[in-house]
C-alpha cells in the first residue's frame, strides 16, 4: 500500500518541520523559501547526487517584470505573460494558477539571484514559440545541470539537510488525510521511518513509469523519454490514496529536437532563427514554429522515427551559445557540406527533393509564396552554404497532469478542499499547459517547479504556526 495508518505505524527515528520528497528544482527552491520563513525543512533524493529532470534541461525559467528585463529595457507584465500561457494552453489552464504563478515569478526570480546568488542571466537575440518577449533566465552555459549545481550550492549554504540514496516507498496519514511521516529504503536494503509536520512532493510525474504513460498518454508510449527515471508518479499514487483530485493527466511536454544516437537535447532557437527539419524524403513535414513540444510526435510519426535538422554557419553560432549543443559537436552528431548535392549525399535523402526544398522556403521568405505548414519565413535570413545537418528524433521530456492545488501549493481533495498538511509542485503539481501536448509553453516546467517550490516553501512555514 502507498500510504499506510498512521495508527499502524512505526516509531519515527526523526521528526521534521517540511519533508521534501525530491532535490530537483522545485525541492531545492521549497527548502530554500521554508529556510527563510523560519522552517527547518529536509530533502529527501533517492539518488547519489540530486539532479532530477532540471539537470536534462536547458535551465531556463520564464518570469516577468525582473531585474534583469528591466536592465535589458524589456517591458513584460503579468498580463502579457498570463496571456501568452493562455493562448497556448487554449484556455485551459486553471486561470487564477496562471495568474498566481505570472506574479510570483518575477519576484522568485529576482529572490534567487539575490537572496541565494543564483547566476541567471536573460536570454535574449530569439523568442521560443508563444512567447511575446524575452524572458527566459538562464545560467550563462544554458545548461540546468548549472541550475541545479547553483541550488545545491545555496542549499548547502543555507545549512539544509539533504538526504541522497534516500528512497520513500511509502506514506503514514491519519484518519483526517494528514501526512505523520515516510517509509524510507536505503540502496543496501536497510528502512529509516522520517516522520513530519509538512510534506511537499517535488518528486516530478510520471514519465518514467511505462505504465502510467501507456495509460494516460498512449501516443508516447513508445517514444524515448528524456526526463529523469525517478518521474515513478509515486506523488500521484499517494495523493489519489488520500482523496486528492487530479487534473489533465493526458498532459506533457515532448521535445522534437533530441540527437540521435546520442541523446543530447538540441535547442528549438536553432528552428525559431531559421533552422528546418527533414525527413528521410527530404522534404518538410509541419509547421516548426508551433512549438517543439507537440514537435516530438511528428517527429516520432516520420519513417524511422528520425529527421534532420539543418541550419547553416549562422545559426551554428547560435548553437555554440548551448553547453547541450557544444557537447553534441564535440562527439561528431553534425554533418557539414557545401552543396545541396554534397548534403543530400551526407545523410542519403534525394537530392531533387532536398533542392525543392530549399528553394521552396526561399520562396517563402521572399513573399512569393506561403507555406502550407503555414510558417512565416520573411522575418529570418534563409540557409546559405556551407550546410549543417544533426539528426534528430522525438521524446517525452515531462508530464504536465499532476495533483489538482490551489495558490499556496496545498494538495486539494475531490470536494475542492485542502488536505491538511500535504503540498505539491514543479511536475507533481497539475501545471499550466492545458490537456494536451500542444498546450506547452517553452519554460512552463521550471515555472512551476520555481514558482510552486517557492510557494510550497513559504506555505510550509505557515503551516508550522
Amino acid at each position: 500500500m502507498p500510504v499506510l495508518s498512521a495508527s499502524d505505524g512505526p516509531k519515527f527515528q526523526a521528526q521534521v518541520d517540511a519533508l521534501i520528497i525530491g532535490g530537483g528544482a522545485c525541492g531545492m527552491i521549497a527548502a530554500l523559501a521554508a529556510k527563510d520563513a523560519g522552517a527547518e525543512p529536509v530533502i529527501v533524493e533517492r539518488d547519489a547526487i540530486p539532479s532530477g529532470s532540471t539537470a536534462l534541461s536547458s535551465g531556463m525559467i520564464p518570469a516577468c517584470g525582473t531585474r534583469q528585463q528591466t536592465d535589458c529595457n524589456i517591458t513584460d507584465t503579468v498580463q502579457i505573460m498570463s496571456g501568452d500561457i493562455q493562448r497556448k494552453a487554449h484556455d485551459e489552464a486553471n486561470a487564477a494558477l496562471v495568474q498566481r504563478l505570472c506574479e510570483l515569478s518575477g519576484p522568485v526570480i529576482d529572490w534567487l539571484c539575490v537572496r541565494h546568488h543564483l547566476n541567471l542571466t536573460l536570454v535574449e537575440g530569439f523568442l521560443y514559440p508563444g512567447h511575446s518577449v524575452p524572458r527566459m533566465h538562464a545560467p550563462p552555459s544554458r545548461a540546468g545541470a548549472d541550475l541545479m549545481a547553483d541550488l545545491s550550492r545555496a542549499v548547502a549554504v543555507a545549512d539544509i539537510p539533504v538526504m541522497t540514496q534516500a528512497h520513500v516507498t511509502d506514506l503514514y496519514a491519519d484518519t483526517h488525510g494528514g501526512v505523520t511521516g515516510t517509509r524510507i529504503k536505503r540502496p543496501d536494503g536497510g528502512v529509516e521511518y522520517i516522520g513530519c509536520e509538512v510534506l511537499i512532493l517535488a518528486c516530478n510525474g510520471f514519465g518514467g513509469n511505462a505504465d502510467m504513460v501507456q495509460t494516460h498518454i498512449p501516443d508516447m508510449a513508445d517514444a524515448l523519454y528524456f526526463g529523469h527515471q525517478g518521474n515513478q508518479g509515486d506523488a500521484i499514487v499517494w495523493g489519489q490514496a488520500l482523496g486528492a483530485e487530479t487534473r489533465h493527466l493526458g498532459s506533457y511536454q515532448g521535445h522534437g529536437s533530441v540527437a540521435q544516437p546520442h541523446g543530447i537535447l538540441i535547442s528549438w532557437a536553432l528552428m525559431m532563427q531559421g533552422g528546418l527539419q527533414i525527413n528521410c524524403d527530404g522534404k518538410r513535414f509541419s509547421n516548426e514554429h508551433q512549438g517543439y513540444s507537440e514537435q516530438a510526435r511528428r517527429v516520432i510519426a516520420q519513417p524511422g522515427g528520425t529527421v534532420w535538422n539543418l541550419f547553416d554557419a549562422r545559426l551554428l553560432h547560435l548553437g555554440r551559445g548551448f553547453e547541450d549543443f557544444r557537447q553534441a559537436e564535440a562527439l561528431g552528431a553534425i554533418q557539414t557540406a557545401h552543396t545541396i548535392a554534397e548534403l543530400a549525399k551526407l545523410i542519403s535523402v534525394p537530392g531533387a527533393h532536398l533542392a525543392e526544398t530549399l528553394a521552396q522556403v526561399a520562396r517563402y521568405a521572399s513573399g512569393t509564396d506561403q507555406d502550407v505548414f503555414g510558417r512565416d519565413f520573411t522575418q529570418t535570413p534563409i540557409l546559405e552554404p556551407p550546410y549543417y545537418a544533426l539528426k534528430v528524433t522525438g521524446a517525452l521530456f515531462h508530464t504536465q497532469g499532476g495533483l489538482a492545488i490551489d495558490g499556496d501549493a496545498r494538495v486539494l481533495r475531490r470536494d475542492g478542499k485542502a488536505l491538511p498538511n500535504l503540498l505539491a509542485g514543479g511536475g507533481a503539481a497539475c501545471g499550466v499547459s492545458g490537456s494536451q501536448d500542444w498546450g506547452y509553453l517553452s519554460g512552463n516546467g521550471l515555472l512551476t517547479a520555481a514558482t510552486l517550490g517557492y510557494c510550497a516553501g513559504v506555505t510550509a512555514a505557515g503551516l508550522l504556526g
